[in-house]
């Protein structure tokens, strides 16, 4: 349904690298920067598998933060994503685990980015 999304962010550079980390083990990675003169010196780029499919812009932070769940094909992927985005700064929200109060297969990891948008990794597959 959503073909692609993004978020503003107070630091690019950082946010670049935390979320560099973070997607690596769910196969995605930074894809594209939009040349400065298309954004006005804005610095603009996208991550994703094939094409950008989320962006990070220079920016202030939403506010309130926002909530993105990354598709994960497998439950090591989810406890992959986890550790490489507590390892590039951020701070746990929800360590990996079923929450079967959302469905009986969620299996979900949530960390807070540098901006405090909660970023998940979610796999729905059975065990």
């Amino acid at each position: 349904m959503i073909d692609h999304s993004g978020i503003s962010t107070s630091d690019f550079d950082a946010a670049k690298a935390f979320y560099s980390a973070a997607l690596a083990p769910l196969g995605s990675s930074y894809l594209f920067t939009v040349p400065a003169e298309h954004t006005g010196g804005v610095a603009v780029g996208g991550f994703g598998q094939d094409r950008p499919q989320f962006w990070i812009n220079q920016g202030p932070a939403q506010v309130p933060p926002l909530h993105f769940a990354f598709t994960a094909q497998s439950r090591a992927q989810v406890d992959a994503f986890h550790e490489a985005a507590l390892a590039a700064g951020g701070t746990c929200n929800g360590p990996p685990g079923l929450r079967p109060h959302y469905h009986a297969d969620y299996y979900g990891a949530f960390v807070l980015d540098m901006d405090g948008n909660n970023i998940e990794a979610v796999c729905h597959a059975p065990a």
